[in-house]
């Protein structure tokens, strides 16, 4: 099949999941058009270098062609016009985002609309449920391919009427969640009988990620966190936690591997509780480095309010190392406390401290059985090969037939 991949921005470091569903769908024979609304100027390295040349940006232009695209698809089909015109004040009216905004959406949808027709696309997936998903309806809406959309939360299931999920939901042809738990958020905002429709395929690891596991010491004391630093990735109460573990005298370090909003703030209440000798900023760095700052550590810690599926952790689990997370949306379905790492409550720094702690004082040899043991929970639920194969699946089903039954997914 031809499938086109409709992405906000491709390729980046934090959406490299999506590199490896697009990857392990070419594997399996199919034809990937990669089409991203921006982020042709990000610098890129290693893989995503090479998926930078082969992505099609909508917005590289300027404005010029995105006008001519709508003029063009004004006069060639007036008629679909007005309805994408009519869907598009429906999706503004309860938005956040002002009606010139959706107005952009629309043109950039002709855009769309135009380079799907000349390749010849038979199906559009989009990734994350909202500009993404508006743009792919209403590149349908035009008379566009057959359009579907994976919504991984938490910016989904946190305002769903200001993205009008609901009527996305029941526009597509079929809607993928990243977990049991993301499936529920979005049978919330969907009728019960169209909950056949939205599926399961969990965001997967490629077998060449398992490769390598890095030497642990028992003397290792290092943590790495990675993720943006903002609000819902919890590092301010990390950092209050590693606050309270030296206060009683336990020796850690803690490595932060990202950048973001938050990062004054971070550094400040680093600063203000004397913490510069133990806690560590990287800043934004690549995939192979992520990697590497995890290998370097004991384990891989996560201290979220708000989650969809945490990729981080998968990486981790398959390079062997226990992860330390909380109780939110689909990580309980990944992470089995006391066996391949530690889970608390969302929101508690001493939870998180006594959680930090036993990770620290647990033996080296039962550290490593947990990270082997957390390497086959991600082998057995995370595969990408298998979970792209679900999805062609759902492509290939749609096109012959409506959304099957509803099934129980693993």
């Amino acid at each position: 099949m031809r499938i086109a991949y409709l992405i906000n921005q491709y390729p980046s470091v934090s959406h490299s999941f999506i590199r490896r569903e697009i990857l392990a769908l070419e594997r399996l024979g199919h034809e990937i058009i990669r089409i991203s609304i921006r982020g042709w100027a990000e610098q890129q390295y290693g893989q995503d270098s090479v998926e930078h040349s082969k992505t099609r940006y909508v917005l590289r232009g300027g404005p010029l062609p995105l006008l001519w695209a709508f003029l063009s698809t004004l006069f060639a089909q007036p008629r679909r016009m007005l309805n994408a015109l009519a869907l598009m004040w429906r999706m503004a009216r309860k938005a956040e985002r002002p009606l010139p905004i959706h107005f952009i959406y629309l043109c950039e949808a002709c855009v769309v609309l135009a380079w799907t027709r000349a390749a010849k696309v038979d199906h559009l997936h989009a990734h994350f449920g909202t500009n993404s998903a508006e743009v792919a309806m209403l590149t349908h809406e035009l008379g566009g391919p057959r359009w579907s959309f994976t919504a991984h939360g938490p910016e989904e299931f946190d305002k769903p009427h200001l993205i009008a999920l609901t009527e996305k939901i029941l526009r597509a042809t079929f809607v993928v969640a990243v977990s049991s738990f993301g499936r529920s958020q979005l049978f919330r905002y969907t009728p019960q009988k169209h909950w056949n429709k939205i599926r399961i395929v969990h965001c997967g690891i490629e077998p060449s990620f398992y490769q390598g596991s890095g030497v642990l010491s028992e003397d290792n004391r290092r943590l790495v966190c990675v993720g943006r630093l903002c609000e819902q990735k919890g590092q301010l109460l990390l950092i209050e936690a590693v606050h309270r573990l030296i206060s009683t005298g336990t020796i850690v370090e803690l490595v932060l591997a990202g950048d973001g909003e938050m990062r004054g703030e971070v550094e400040a209440l680093i600063s203000r509780l004397g913490l510069e000798e133990a806690v560590r900023i990287t800043g934004w760095i690549s995939s192979e480095q992520v990697r590497e700052e995890i290998l370097r550590a004991r384990a891989l810690i996560l201290p979220s309010f708000a989650e969809g599926l945490p990729v981080v952790l998968m990486e981790a689990m398959a390079l062997r190392r226990p992860v330390i997370s909380t109780f939110v949306a689909g990580i309980p379905e990944l992470v089995q406390s006391g066996q391949n790492g530690w889970l608390v409550p969302a929101g508690d720094p001493q939870a998180l401290a006594d959680a930090m702690k036993a990770c620290l004082e647990t033996p080296l040899a039962q550290i490593r059985a947990m990270g082997e043991a957390a390497r086959n929970q991600v082998e057995a639920r995370h595969d990408i090969d298998r979970e792209a194969a679900k999805l062609a699946a759902l492509v290939a089903e749609s096109s012959v037939e409506k959304a099957p039954l509803f099934q129980r997914s693993p």
